[in-house]
């Protein structure tokens, strides 16, 4: 019992120790144990130096004065005669037609043929006047003012002709009210008295403006004379003592032309008030009749039944006129809408058969040609297809024009270039006989301020369309922090640099990535000018086994 409790100690006791003793390896190896799953980086210190960059881009190249084979008909092509590249002669045929007419000009005598009808079905429907159909074809179509003239007369005619209803109107419920009265036993002549007195009254008042007026009228025309004596004398070399001829010559002259509008006012204001005395006296005289009827009781139902028939015999008349002035306004209304529309008509006719002749004019035949000598660069149509005037059948570089290309580069690249700097083509083994010239830098109008074009002349064996990547070099500047190529990453975010940062830990130093975006201010073949939150001399990782990530532990390599 005791010798096997003795074993069981003892083997507890050296698993114990065995434990123990891996446990220690594995603490005091745990970091080299690591370090073997970590990236390793090569990194090297941020220097300081010159860099003579080259500015990159591509772009794609445009003729420098390209002709384009246009063609304003629709029409559809029979067979294409070249294909892009032919170099063609002026006047060598590029594209034959079928033979038939274009689809503007077809469109043209459409419109035409139909207006045309609208006109004529518009004539012959028998509601328009031959007078206004003259007037229309003669282009005899009067101004806005003079059918404006014309609707203020027919206005005025059927007012007038409405006001004649009207007073009549109120003669015929004078006439009832006296006839009505005769059947009144005590006749009371009170209001027959105050209408009187107020007619009289009115009657005498308006008299009164009226001997103003012509009074006013009687002294303007004097003044009137009196001037036009003054220069009829001046003008027949009467002599007139007394004054400056001439100066009252002038005036004269002067007063004559102020005089005519008040004049012609003063006139208006007598011929008014005539008009009110005229019929004030009638309404006078109505009510002064209309006194004695009552007084006298001379006028009985028999004479009042007289009167009313020759009322009503007058306000037919007269609504019979204002029907008239009714109709003819409605007419003239008409009349004047349908000499606007048929001369509009008429002149659209004129403008559509216009059309028609210059199309016609206009058309080609079967063959469309090369108007200038070049080389083919593009074409835009194939057999059976209908052109359009909005796209060029094709597109002549005419001989002698160059071509150029150009694109998009910072502000600060394009400050450490020129025109006439020579740029280097990318692949050049690939092309044959190519130079390229910087010709002009300009303001990007995507990104003004921050960006500039860069304009290139291109010359060799080159076409319209081409895709060329290009590099000019910069003049050589100092920058205080330059990093290689390898060291420059980038993410959505822009591009950064990956440094090593050192940690002490109780197991020896940890080296940590961290991310530091920068922006960079030139390159060449090698290595980079960077700018960005860094003192100088910070430990670059350019290159690394693994993926390395901001934040994460990485070893360094031992080179």
């Amino acid at each position: 019992m005791n010798e096997k409790s003795t074993k069981r100690r003892e083997w507890v006791k050296t698993a114990a120790i065995v434990f123990l003793s891996v446990m220690l390896v594995l603490t005091f190896f745990s970091q080299t144990i690591m370090n073997y799953s970590l990236p390793v980086v090569a990194a090297q210190y941020i220097t300081s130096g010159s860099i003579t960059a080259k500015v990159r881009g591509t772009g794609t190249i445009e003729a420098g004065d390209p002709y384009n084979v246009e063609l304003t008909e629709t029409r559809v092509i029979s067979s294409v005669a070249v294909k892009k590249g032919d170099v063609v002669e002026k006047d060598q045929v590029l594209f034959y037609l079928e033979d038939a007419e274009s689809e503007e000009l077809k469109a043209a005598e459409k419109a035409l043929n139909e207006a045309i009808l609208a006109y004529e079905t518009a004539i012959l429907n028998g509601e328009i006047s031959n007078q206004v159909v003259n007037n229309a074809q003669s282009g005899n179509v009067n101004s806005v003012s003079g059918y404006q003239a014309r609707i203020n007369a027919a206005n005025k005619k059927e007012s007038d002709a409405q006001a004649t209803v009207d007073s009549l109107q109120a003669q015929i419920e004078e006439v009832k009210r006296q006839t009505a009265l005769l059947d009144v036993a005590n006749i009371d002549t009170t209001a027959e008295k105050a209408a009187l007195t107020t007619a009289e009254n009115n009657l005498t008042a308006y008299k009164t403006e009226l001997e103003k007026a012509q009074s006013n009228l009687a002294s303007l025309q004097t003044r009137l004379n009196e001037a036009k004596q003054v220069i009829f004398d001046y003008e027949n070399g009467i002599t007139v003592s007394g004054g400056d001829a001439d100066t009252a010559y002038q005036s004269a002259k002067a007063t004559v032309e102020a005089l005519a509008k008040p004049i012609k006012n003063a006139k208006n204001n007598v011929n008014a008030w005539t008009v009110k005395v005229n019929e004030q006296q009638i309404v006078r005289d109505n009510a002064q009749a209309a006194l004695e009827s009552k007084e006298n009781n001379t006028t009985n139902k028999h004479n009042l039944s007289i009167q009313m028939a020759n009322l009503e015999t007058q306000i037919a008349a007269a609504n019979a006129a204002l029907t008239k002035a009714s109709e003819e306004k409605k007419q003239l209304i008409a009349d004047i809408q349908a000499e606007l529309s048929l001369g509009s008509q008429n002149e659209n006719i004129a403008s559509l058969r216009e059309d028609v002749e210059r199309l016609r004019a206009d058309s080609v035949g079967a063959e469309v040609k090369a108007p200038v000598a070049g080389t083919v660069t593009t074409i835009n149509y194939v057999a059976g297809e209908k052109t359009t005037a909005q796209n060029p059948l094709a597109v002549i570089q005419p001989e002698g024009k160059g071509f150029s290309l150009s694109f998009s580069v910072s502000a600060d690249q394009a400050k450490r270039l020129s025109p006439g700097d020579p740029a280097d083509v990318q692949n050049a083994w690939y092309y044959s006989d190519i130079t390229a010239t910087l010709t002009q830098i300009k303001n990007d109008p995507e990104n003004p301020g921050k960006n500039k074009i860069l304009e290139f002349n291109i010359e060799g064996d080159v076409t319209g369309g081409q895709s060329l990547s290009l590099s000019v070099g910069q003049k050589s500047s100092n920058y205080d922090m330059i990093v290689p190529n390898s060291a420059i990453r980038e993410d959505n975010n822009g591009k950064f640099i990956l440094i090593v940062e050192s940690k002490s830990s109780p197991l020896g130093n940890r080296y940590i990535a961290s991310r530091v975006d920068v922006e960079v201010l030139a390159s060449d073949d090698t290595q980079s000018a960077i700018s960005g939150a860094l003192y100088g001399g910070e430990f670059v990782i350019t290159t690394s086994t693994k993926p390395v990530e901001a934040g994460k532990q990485v070893r360094l390599s031992d080179n």
